[in-house]
């Protein structure tokens, strides 16, 4: 009976699952290396973590690994239930906050290598009611593509191409409503803008699919207020903290923010990250601020004689 410990975590109602110690020896070399080896020889682990019948497609895992770069304290993988994630702000976010409920942390700044570059994180004192309180340097953003058209059925609507550690295609002129009674309406026309980026060859800078759509709505106690649609079929609960990144990126882009203005971005369920973007050496840096709650810790079993031991096959999409 193989063991797996775990701590989940939510942030802004989006959950993180926390692996502490990785379960497979010999894994090495920069987070993105070791990222590599996971996804080609060990990707069962992922799919033991996270695909039913232990956990379900809105859920998000970290990998709490050792890392290569000598000003970092720690390194983090994201995956979720149809693969790996180069950054996750919520998930970021909720390993913070993990971490200091562990004790491995005190208030105050640590770096953390991921697979796409070091973010700078820093757990608040409590203060106010947020014991958990945390805000991370991403990194850098910028928009790539500008107003590009697309026909979703009989709708003509406009989006940007931003990377925020993700690639995003961010939309404004959808005519849905942004409201947690629609996510059927809102998942369905997504899922049909990712399939027409697919379609007609629109990818990043990179030559990367663009996995996350984020279509932006109004908000009485915010900015903005969002519907993001992450790889596989879940949307994220929380506000996004790569999205909001991207979406800061065009915001300064557009002259519509000033460095250091805040912008809080809300979720379609009502959560909100504060955040605001600074001009670094060229480049767009933004910070996100937001909180994390500890709900559960526990050890997966696994028994190799279950014919699900390493979750229930199947597309997610």
């Amino acid at each position: 009976m193989k063991s797996i410990s775990y701590i989940d975590s939510h942030t802004g109602g989006e959950p993180t699952r926390l692996i502490s110690e990785l379960p497979v020896p010999g894994v090495q070399g920069s987070v993105a290396e070791q990222l590599a080896f996971l996804k080609q020889h060990h990707d069962s682990l992922r799919t033991t973590i996270l695909h039913e019948p232990r956990g379900s497609d809105v859920l998000v895992g970290a990998y709490l690994v050792e890392p290569a770069q000598a000003d970092c304290q720690f390194g983090v993988i994201f995956f979720n239930n149809v693969g790996y994630l180069g950054m996750c702000g919520h998930g970021m976010i909720g390993v913070i906050a993990t971490l200091s409920f562990l004790g491995r942390i005190q208030p105050g700044t640590v770096k953390v290598e991921t697979p796409v570059g070091v973010i700078e994180a820093t757990l608040h004192p409590a203060a106010q009611g947020y014991p958990n309180r945390v805000s991370f340097k991403n990194v850098p953003a910028f928009r790539f593509l500008s107003h590009v058209a697309l026909e979703i059925g009989e709708t003509t609507i406009h989006g940007d191409v931003a990377w925020g550690g993700n690639w995003f295609f961010l939309v404004h002129d959808h005519g849905l409503g942004i409201e947690a009674t629609n996510l059927e309406q809102l998942t369905s026309f997504c899922r049909e803008i990712r399939s027409q980026l697919a379609a007609r060859g629109i990818r990043g800078s990179n030559g990367e699919e663009i996995e996350h759509i984020e279509l932006f709505g109004a908000s009485r106690e915010a900015d903005s207020r969002s519907f993001v649609l992450c790889p596989g079929k879940a949307y994220d609960r929380s506000p996004c903290g790569t999205g909001t990144s991207a979406k800061l990126a065009c915001l300064y882009a557009d002259s519509k923010i000033a460095p250091s203005q805040v912008w809080r971005q809300q979720s379609v369920i009502g959560s909100i990250f504060d955040g605001h973007i600074e001009q670094v050496e060229g480049q767009l840096i933004p910070t996100i601020t937001g909180e994390a709650w500890v709900m559960a810790k526990g050890v997966l079993l696994v028994d190799p004689r279950d014919p699900f031991a390493c979750g229930i096959p199947g597309s997610t999409e």
